[in-house]
């Protein structure tokens, strides 16, 4: 699934020389975490968060001269002075995959999207991220069923699972394998279906072991 999908597209942009005061302004007004920063050509150089903007503004617990001081240097400042750069980016071809491994690495709350030119076409949020995911597996959908399934090493467990469930006319949302060293591999399957008793007597008669929460 590719975050072009999902990204926030024509985002609002500032230059480095947009003063601190009115970046703030912006993210206010706007209601937005985020603002990649780009040079007069239009390509991204940075991004500027609330985050950064907090950390850069008195703070509560300073003394009255500490605060003055530092809430005039604030207002004499620029987004230059603070954004962060270099800052990752994604292209419109990159996948979900490729934004997790981001998001890990860099600890970051939004991505840039640009194109070759490194002009900003979109930007991709972690809010982004779990609604592409929560779409991908069926979790926010009313209707989907979730089960844990042992995968007890038949040759082709998810082409009987699959056959199965066309069979009695179930529609799979998703099929995924995870294999952990330390415990049995677990097949986590949901399905589009209101009648949860059903499909675990399907599952039952047909030998697969369900995992119960404890």
């Amino acid at each position: 699934m590719y975050i072009s999908e999902y990204m926030t597209t024509s985002p609002i942009t500032v230059s480095g020389l947009t003063s601190l005061p009115e970046a703030r302004q912006i993210l206010s007004e706007y209601q937005i975490r985020h603002l990649p920063v780009i040079d007069q050509a239009g390509s991204l150089v940075g991004i500027l968060t609330d985050r950064d903007l907090r950390s850069a503004y008195p703070s509560s617990v300073a003394s009255r001269e500490e605060a003055v001081l530092a809430f005039d240097h604030v207002q004499q400042s620029s987004v230059v002075d603070i954004m962060t750069t270099p800052c990752s980016s994604l292209s419109m071809e990159a996948r979900l995959d490729d934004a997790l491994q981001i998001f890990a690495r860099d600890k970051v709350g939004a991505i840039p999207v640009v194109d070759m030119d490194n002009k900003v076409l979109g930007l991709f949020s972690l809010l982004d991220l779990t609604s592409a995911y929560g779409n991908l597996f069926g979790a926010a959908r009313d209707g989907v069923l979730y089960f844990v399934i042992e995968d007890d090493g038949r040759e082709n467990i998810f082409g009987e699972l699959s056959a199965l469930f066309d069979k009695n006319n179930v529609v799979i949302e998703s099929l995924i394998r995870i294999i952990s060293k330390k415990e049995v591999a677990k097949i986590y399957v949901r399905v589009n279906s209101l009648n949860p008793n059903r499909i675990i007597k399907l599952l039952n008669t047909h030998k697969f072991r369900l995992f119960v929460a404890s």
